[in-house]
């Protein structure tokens, strides 16, 4: 009874569910106090809801993200080797800690800040090639691994820009190849 009760004056749609707030409350309510709360996304424009993809917000802020998280982690477990590597015969307890920390500190905001600029500039430049090429495949990550590499070393020189470009367009290649090798054959 009280089912129907939920579904008296409202269409059943597969686009939306029943929210009641109060649910675990054991309070009685009337079904036209509940809300219709949609079960997918819903886009402004009928084109946004084509593109299966993040927008370039969405990407510049989880590469940057990811790339600092990542280049932090690995700078602190370098500085943690770093900082026991520099302990001397007389430290004490506390001063070897306050080396650990302070070597993993300063690398991990050094490294956190030089990867998280990498990723910045690839999801600046890929973002940019999709919507001037207006697709997203493997070129487009390729073409953004070079131009992050190349602009990441311009500063040294044509020659070291190159390679770094060359560098950065095989990685992102690798990146995006490993990405879809993991997804054909390993059961997630």
């Amino acid at each position: 009874m009280a089912a129907n009760n939920n579904r008296s004056g409202q269409e059943s749609d597969e686009n939306t569910r029943l929210y009641n707030p109060y649910q675990n409350f054991e309070v009685p309510i009337k079904s036209q106090y509940l809300y219709k709360l949609p079960t997918s996304p819903e886009y402004l424009f009928t084109e946004e809801s084509l593109k299966q993809r993040r927008s370039w917000g969405e990407n510049l802020t989880f590469y940057t993200g990811t790339a600092y998280l990542g280049g932090s982690v690995s700078g602190a477990t370098v500085g943690i080797f770093t900082g026991v590597k520099n302990f001397e015969s007389g430290d004490t307890t506390k001063l070897k800690i306050n080396r650990i920390l302070n070597s993993s500190g300063h690398t991990g905001r050094t490294w956190g800040n030089r990867i998280g600029i990498i990723g910045l500039m690839y999801a600046g430049i890929e973002s940019g090639v999709v919507a001037a090429m207006d697709r997203d495949d493997v070129w487009t990550s390729v073409v953004a691994g070079l131009g992050t590499g190349a602009v990441f070393r311009a500063a040294r020189g044509v020659r070291s820009a190159a390679v770094a470009g060359a560098l950065g367009g095989l990685a992102a290649g690798a990146v995006v190849a490993g990405k879809q090798v993991v997804k054909r054959y390993v059961p997630i």
